[in-house]
């Protein structure tokens, strides 16, 4: 097959032509040229890629091979997405760890406190490593033929257990599919027409889920939030929805768990409606200062998707999750899942099924708790001594604490911090844009990301950049 050549000048306004070698990846092969493209130049910083359907109509590619090589060089930092304004090359174009958000930094970045992954030093590597030889050794060799798209039995199995010991999930191991992580899982429910829209969501969340969501054709609708979580009230009046996509036991971003009326309330209107609430527990098993908040899934288990993952308490590099569905749903998610290619690898389920059984996960998560924990009070006590009018939120559960900010301040915050090497996300990002409500400004600082030895100079640098009372 020859190359192909595409002339992109209507759409990133200038001539460029991107080579995609005829043989090989499809899906490699876009990352490449495009990578190359920008490292040489001849895509410049801040330019404006076409949206997913065009490229791929342009290319005669699959629209979800454009997105994920979209979503691995936004991960990378060669791209940077935002709902409505699309995807475009990094102003700072360097290649970045995968799973990290965008940096705002300026000439280097020295200290990253942006949110969504845990410490990559902590990974538990001599536990992985024990679990994936026993895993190995036991395993029946039909774990090495076609496999079941449900996931290995060992992981369902363990993750039964301790989804209900843990989070107080109701299911059995034939409810539970496995996926490569949370958008997977969205993928499977809504690209794949298992559930459509609208669907109701919380007015702060993760832009790069919406964008995934409206790529499937999903509207998404905005409900309001307060200091008791997001208001369900507000699904009595939306006629059409019939499936909601909540962070109960600590929303994301603004933190805090939804109110114990409303989790009761959701599940209620889930049943009237004949809907379903989507719970992303993505953070669950990481609170400090208050008593464990199980799943909202344990209240009505024919209502509720829970959707999990290990990317906050081991790695996103581990690319496993789960989705714990309604009886009804299984084999409506199983034949959409269909493809093996779409399976996780049997090796990392082995393992993390002994990870679970021998204990060795709990141990993990157990350590890290108090790790995590340590980091937090260490921000929250140099906050009160150099910036005392400064009050973290959010910060009773998770891996990131909310800095709320004077309006018209937080674009020029992050602008110093990125000046001075400090990577760190502002709020402003994950506000729904159709959302009501009055729009917060502040930061969002992820503390589980940094090392443990960089710590102390990340959140220093942070204090540095802080406004003045």
């Amino acid at each position: 097959m020859e190359d192909s050549w595409v002339n992109w000048a209507e759409r990133v306004g200038r001539d460029l032509h991107l080579e995609l070698p005829g043989k090989g990846g499809r899906r490699a092969a876009l990352i490449r040229a495009l990578r190359e493209a920008i490292r040489t130049g001849r895509l410049a910083p801040g330019t404006r890629l076409p949206p997913y359907r065009s490229l791929a109509a342009d290319l005669g590619l699959a629209r979800n091979t454009v997105a994920d090589a979209y979503a691995e060089l936004v991960a990378e930092g060669w791209l940077t997405a935002r709902q409505g304004s699309g995807t475009a090359v990094a102003i700072r174009a360097e290649p970045l760890p995968a799973g990290r958000s965008r940096a705002r930094a300026g000439p280097r970045l020295t200290h990253d406190l942006r949110q969504g992954q845990p410490d990559a030093a902590s990974f538990p590597r001599t536990d992985w490593l024990a679990s994936a030889r026993r895993a190995l050794l036991a395993a029946p060799t039909e774990a090495f033929g076609p496999g079941d798209p449900r996931g290995r039995p060992e992981l369902r199995r363990a993750l039964a257990g301790y989804l209900a010991r843990v989070r107080g999930v109701r299911t059995e191991p034939e409810r539970i599919v496995i996926c490569a992580g949370f958008a997977h899982a969205l993928r499977l429910l809504f690209g794949g027409g298992v559930l459509g829209g609208p669907l109701a969501v919380e007015s702060y969340g993760l832009d790069f889920h919406r964008s995934l969501l409206a790529e499937a054709g999903v509207r998404t609708i905005p409900l309001t939030l307060d200091e008791h979580g997001a208001a369900v009230a507000e699904l009595t009046g939306l006629r059409e929805v019939r499936t909601v996509l909540l962070t109960p036991a600590h929303q994301f971003p603004t933190g805090g768990p939804l109110h114990p009326q409303r989790r009761s309330a959701v599940v209620e209107w889930a049943g009237a409606r004949d809907g379903l609430l989507l719970e992303d527990d993505y953070d669950g098993e990481f609170r400090y200062d208050r008593q464990p908040v199980g799943a909202v899934q344990g209240l009505d288990p024919d209502r509720v998707v829970y959707l999990g993952s290990v990317s906050k308490s081991l790695s996103p590099a581990v690319r496993l999750g789960w989705m714990v569905l309604p009886e009804h749903l299984v084999d409506t998610v199983l034949r959409v899942k269909g493809e093996r290619e779409g399976w996780v690898g049997v090796a990392d389920q082995l393992t993390l099924a002994d990870l679970i059984e021998s204990g060795a996960y709990d141990r993990h998560v157990r350590r890290m708790r108090q790790r995590y924990r340590r980091r937090r009070d260490q921000l929250v006590d140099l906050l009160a001594l150099r910036a005392p009018h400064i009050v973290p939120t959010g910060i009773a559960a998770g891996l990131h604490a909310v800095l709320r900010l004077r309006p018209g301040t937080e674009r020029s915050i992050l602008d110093a911090a990125g000046w001075q090497g400090l990577a760190v996300d502002g709020l402003a990002p994950f506000r729904h844009p159709e959302a009501t409500m009055p729009a917060a400004e502040g930061l969002v600082v992820g503390y589980a990301t940094p090392p443990e030895h960089g710590y102390p100079a990340a959140i220093e640098a942070l204090c540095g950049v802080l406004p003045p009372p």
